[in-house]
C-alpha cells in the first residue's frame, strides 16, 4: 500500500508511533528492489505527482512480471506502457484472480489495478487530437495516461491540414467544454499543433509522429516544423506519447487547485 506521510504523523503525534518506526516506514517505501534487474522508485507519486510507470519495451517478460509482482505489495495500481499482447496474456494468467487487467492494443498500455480501487476524476478535461489516422496509436498513449493518472479526455481523431474543415466541429467543441490544454499529434510536415494554437487559449502540446517517408521522414519533419512553429507551443521528442500525456496532467493539476 502507498505510503500516507500526513496518517503517520496524526499516529506520531498522538503518541501512536515512534520517531524511528516513522523513519523505518519511510525507508522501506522508499526504493523497491526486484531481484537483481530493477529497482523502483516507490515516492516518485509523493515527490513529483506522477507514480513510476514501468516501461515495457526492451524487457525480457520475466523481468516485467518480477516487477509487477512485487509492486503490487506496495501499490493497488500499475501502469505498463509499449508492451506486448503476448506478455498482457501471461500477466492475464497469473493476475487475474486477484486483480483487474485492462489492455489498450493501439496504445499498447496495460493497467493492472485492484478490483476494489476506485479513483476521482479531476475537472479539467484534456483535448486529444490528431492530424492522421495513422497518428492515433501515440495520441491513445497520452490520452490513456491522462486518463488512468485521474483527468478525462475529449478526442478527435484525423483532422489535419489535409482536410482542414475537419478539424472546426470539435474544436469548437472543446472551447465550449472550456478545454484549455490540448495534446495535438501530427506526423508528415507536423503543421496541426502550430494551428491548434494560434486558434485556442491555452496550452498546445506537440507531438510529432514517426509517420511519413523520404526526406525528413519518420518524424524529422514533424519535430522541426513544431521546434519552429510561429504560433507559441510546447514540443515533446517523436513519439513521445507518454511524455505529453504526463505534461498536459502535470498542467491539469495545477489548474485544477
Amino acid at each position: 500500500m502507498q505510503l500516507d506521510l500526513r496518517k503517520l504523523l496524526e499516529k506520531y503525534k498522538n503518541g501512536e508511533i515512534s520517531a524511528d518506526e516513522i523513519e523505518k516506514k519511510i525507508r522501506e517505501d522508499k526504493i523497491l528492489f526486484v531481484k537483481e534487474h530493477a529497482v523502483v522508485d516507490l515516492e516518485r507519486d509523493f515527490r513529483c505527482g506522477i507514480p513510476e510507470v514501468i516501461l515495457g519495451e526492451g524487457k525480457k517478460d520475466e523481468q516485467v512480471l518480477d516487477i509487477i509482482d512485487e509492486l503490487l505489495s506496495k501499490r493497488r495500481k500499475i501502469i505498463v506502457t509499449r508492451i506486448k499482447r503476448t506478455l498482457v496474456k501471461k500477466l492475464q494468467r497469473r493476475f487475474t484472480d486477484r486483480y483487474e487487467i485492462s489492455f489498450n492494443d493501439i496504445a499498447r498500455i496495460c493497467v493492472i489495478k485492484d478490483k476494489k480501487f476506485k479513483e476521482k476524476k479531476g475537472k479539467t478535461v484534456i483535448g486529444v487530437i490528431t492530424a492522421g489516422t495513422s497518428d492515433i496509436p501515440v495520441a491513445e498513449e497520452a490520452r490513456i495516461i491522462i486518463e488512468e493518472l485521474g483527468f478525462r479526455t475529449i478526442k478527435a481523431y484525423d483532422v489535419g491540414v489535409a482536410g482542414l474543415h475537419r478539424l472546426l466541429d470539435p474544436l469548437r467543441e472543446m472551447i465550449e467544454r472550456d478545454v484549455k490544454i490540448f495534446v495535438v499529434a501530427a506526423g508528415r510536415e507536423g503543421t496541426l499543433p502550430g494551428l491548434v494554437a494560434s486558434m485556442v487559449d491555452g496550452v498546445v502540446i506537440g507531438v510529432p509522429v514517426s509517420t511519413g517517408y523520404g526526406y525528413g521522414g519518420k518524424g524529422v519533419a514533424a519535430l522541426k516544423a513544431m521546434l519552429q512553429s510561429c504560433a507559441s507551443i510546447a514540443v515533446v521528442n517523436i513519439d513521445a506519447g507518454f511524455v505529453a500525456g504526463v505534461l498536459a496532467v502535470k498542467i491539469a493539476k495545477i489548474i485544477d487547485v
